[in-house]
């Protein structure tokens, strides 16, 4: 795979990268491309793959849980454990 896709990929939101890497998955479970194109477009797929899982890891991090006390009035935030 060339440097230039890879950095394409790095670019893309999380939206993007997911409807392209569907649009592959659909191709590739159709079945009617030619080998040496499905190859590449794997490749392809394995980079939005990760593109998506990185994207995913920062929004988490991003993501906090609302404090509260006894009468319900925000206290502040805490990092949301996600596990």
């Amino acid at each position: 795979m060339a440097d230039n896709t890879v950095t394409d990929v790095k670019k893309l939101s999380f939206e993007r990268a997911i409807e392209e890497l569907e649009s592959i998955v659909k191709r590739l479970e159709d079945g009617k491309v030619p080998l040496e194109e499905s190859v590449a477009i794997y490749e392809r797929g394995e980079a939005l793959k990760r593109r998506c899982e990185e994207l995913l890891r920062q929004a988490e991090a991003r993501v906090e849980k609302i404090t509260t006390d006894a009468g319900g009035r925000a206290t502040g935030t805490v990092p949301l454990d996600v596990q």
